[in-house]
């Protein structure tokens, strides 16, 4: 997995991150699918060890990553999709102001399964000040 990783880092297509909090690795946050030309956009996952969930984690490194994605790699949009049943990343998208787009019947297969995704969306130019700058004053 690494070295397909670095692979595809290599060719613009991935960035992958580490999570760390105090240090120490608690989690790894992708933005895969970069593509340029007309559709200038990738797709944001993510896990934290569950210790360190819901501490503000995963949105602070969400919203470095996806300012990183607007800013620096000129991207348009990000998406990022999510099962159903996971509220917690629902909830780190909502808070950040990622709008629900709508659900992708068995887009992966996941465990012996084709399994449904909702997908949110978030367009550059939508928060001008940035993702992080938002989800600081959403914090005070």
């Amino acid at each position: 997995m690494v070295r397909a990783l670095r692979q595809e880092s290599r060719a613009g297509r991935v960035l992958p991150f580490v999570v760390t909090y105090d240090g120490e690795l608690v989690g790894q946050l992708t933005v895969g699918g970069v593509q340029y030309g007309s559709l200038r956009g990738a797709h944001i996952g993510y896990w934290v060890a569950q210790d360190f969930a819901g501490r503000g984690i995963i949105p602070t490194a969400v919203a470095l990553a996806t300012d990183h994605a607007f800013r620096t790699l000129r991207l348009h949009r990000i998406e990022i999709s999510m099962r159903p049943e996971n509220g917690p990343s629902r909830r780190v998208t909502e808070k950040l102001g990622f709008r629900f787009e709508g659900e992708r019947r068995e887009y992966l297969h996941i465990d012996g399964q084709w399994r449904d995704h909702l997908v949110y969306v978030l367009l550059a130019g939508e928060f001008p000040d940035g993702i992080l700058d938002r989800w600081h004053q959403t914090q005070g």
